[in-house]
């Protein structure tokens, strides 16, 4: 498996916080947003990763390689029109085969991370897996109904037993697929891909933060703050 990241949106509700940094710089308990989610795929053996920053912030991708010089890390600086732009061309752009991706903003604890990974490979090879939590903590959640097996049976609507989390296992056959034209979203795309029947599957962590306004940082800086003090 290897590694992908979304970090190409604008971060604009953070900016309009006072937030002076881009968004993947955001320090969470200390830490940038970016070098968490590098650290959740270093944490589950992913050593090889694909990273999308924007026009704007070449020198995240400046920082990076130099805070992780033995890291295999390839970069796309490009300014998207859209989340599934994004993810496209880091499909695209990754090594073959199955590719576990991450918006920047979906800060959780490494183990949480790990055991979603451990998790997704039980899944058929030929699935998607998505990360779902029941924190719901987001201005437009994506909301999932999950059968007693795990699968994925809706995505989208007014409620479901989940939220998805920004957190998606791909597998090389999917990455081959070509979106429909009018999808604009990566979550239209998610759900093309639930009803036209494919195997998609979420497993569940408890707390994923949607990291987009300052209450977000918050959030998860308390979350933080209780695994540093050994609760669960």
């Amino acid at each position: 498996m290897t590694g992908g990241i979304i970090a190409a949106g604008e971060g604009r509700r953070l900016r309009e916080a006072g937030f002076t940094v881009p968004k993947p710089m955001v320090p969470v308990a200390g830490v940038p947003l970016i070098e968490g989610v590098i650290r959740n795929f270093l944490a589950a053996g992913i050593v090889s990763l694909t990273v999308i920053v924007n026009d704007d912030e070449r020198d995240c991708a400046e920082w990076l390689a130099a805070r992780f010089p033995d890291l295999d890390m390839r970069f796309i600086v490009r300014t998207t029109a859209s989340s599934l732009e994004s993810f496209t061309r880091v499909l695209a752009s990754a090594p073959a085969g199955p590719i576990v991706v991450s918006t920047v903003d979906a800060w959780c604890r490494p183990a949480d991370f790990v055991g979603f990974v451990e998790a997704a490979r039980r899944r058929p090879a030929e699935a998607v897996v998505l990360a779902v939590t029941p924190l719901v903590a987001d201005e437009a959640p994506l909301w999932a109904v999950l059968d007693g097996d795990g699968r994925i049976r809706r995505l989208g609507g007014e409620g479901g037993n989940v939220v998805t989390a920004g957190i998606y296992v791909v597998p090389e056959r999917v990455r081959a697929l070509s979106p429909p034209p009018g999808l604009g979203r990566l979550r239209e795309f998610l759900a093309w891909l639930v009803t036209r029947g494919d195997m998609v599957y979420g497993e569940t962590i408890e707390r994923v933060v949607d990291v987009d306004r300052s209450a977000d940082v918050a959030l998860a800086e308390s979350i933080a703050r209780e695994a540093w003090g050994g609760h669960s």
